[in-house]
């Protein structure tokens, strides 16, 4: 089978059922694992690099509010490689080519490829796809494998922080404008011991103000800003590190949100085991190659200082 990959959680999923060899195609976006690297890019962005991230969001809105899409699909080089399944998303708008444009577009390919759309909005949601997406490509019984194996990987994260205090957990899917982490993120945090106290389970992220985070009475402040990786995560954190300081938590952290947070594939389990670990190192270990900071005191010495 020949598979094009139109998200990058699916490319990690495909890749994590053993399907690597059968993938001729992904996104602009798809960054791991290694194999995918070298794979034909099917899809490109219209927003610019190197935007400050407020500008981000200002075009983000521009552009959907013109009801345009924001991202760009090629459809020769998708003829080309000639998929008999395409695996894509119609859960946001943000974050991929539009469904209807790929069901579209796949309808004029004399392949005449199959299209799936996964669009998880919870952990389990997340884990069944895996399910899906391997019956689609004809392995099914290598999903329901990996779905138990993961699921394992949850229940011992949620087994070690059984009987712990739950902290209370603010997620920043984005700092400008900040937005609370919703989707499959709330329950993530519920999983790992906390309480997730902006974002809502199963439910869009959702823009709000500082102040209304503040009157959440956090005590852990997580920035996971949508697609970036840890580095980039701590420079917009500490681009706000007066409103980060003001909510009053004691703890602030950055993450690699682009690897295990804002991909509903299989890495988001690391990031419950992160969420996990940051609150109780001595029960639960650091996942592996995982990065974060802990920008607690930097910015409490900084701003008070």
């Amino acid at each position: 089978m020949r598979i094009a990959s139109l998200v990058p959680s699916a490319t990690e999923s495909l890749f994590a059922l053993g399907l690597g060899d059968q993938v001729v195609a992904v996104t602009h976006e798809c960054d791991h694992p290694a194999g995918a690297l070298g794979l034909p890019r099917l899809t490109r962005s219209v927003i610019p690099e190197g935007l400050e991230p407020q500008r981000i969001d200002e075009m983000v809105r521009e552009v959907t509010g013109r009801g345009e899409p924001l991202y760009e699909l090629d459809e020769p080089q998708l003829a080309e490689v000639a998929p008999d399944l395409i695996v894509t998303q119609a859960l946001c708008a943000v974050c991929a080519v539009s469904y209807d444009d790929v069901r579209t577009v796949a309808g004029r390919l004399p392949s005449k490829p199959h299209v799936i759309s996964l669009d998880p909005n919870t952990v389990p949601e997340v884990l069944d796809d895996l399910v899906r997406l391997g019956d689609a490509a004809g392995v099914r019984e290598r999903g329901e494998g990996l779905r138990a194996e993961l699921r394992q990987r949850l229940d011992r994260v949620r087994d070690a922080v059984a009987g712990e205090a739950r902290p209370r957990v603010v997620t920043l899917e984005w700092l400008s404008p900040p937005y609370a982490g919703g989707h499959w993120v709330p329950g993530m945090v519920e999983i790992a011991g906390g309480e997730s106290v902006a974002g809502e389970p199963g439910r869009d992220s959702r823009a709000v103000t500082w102040d209304e985070l503040a009157a959440t009475r956090p005590e852990v402040a997580v920035a996971m800003p949508c697609g970036l990786y840890a580095e980039e995560a701590a420079q917009q954190a500490l681009d706000h590190r007066e409103e980060l300081e003001a909510l009053g938590a004691s703890s602030i952290y950055a993450v690699d949100a682009a690897s295990s947070f804002s991909r509903p594939g299989p890495r988001l389990i690391e990031g419950v085991e992160l969420l996990g670990h940051l609150p109780h190192p001595e029960r639960v270990p650091a996942p592996e190659a995982l990065s974060f900071s802990d920008l607690s005191a930097e910015i409490a010495s900084t701003v008070r200082g």
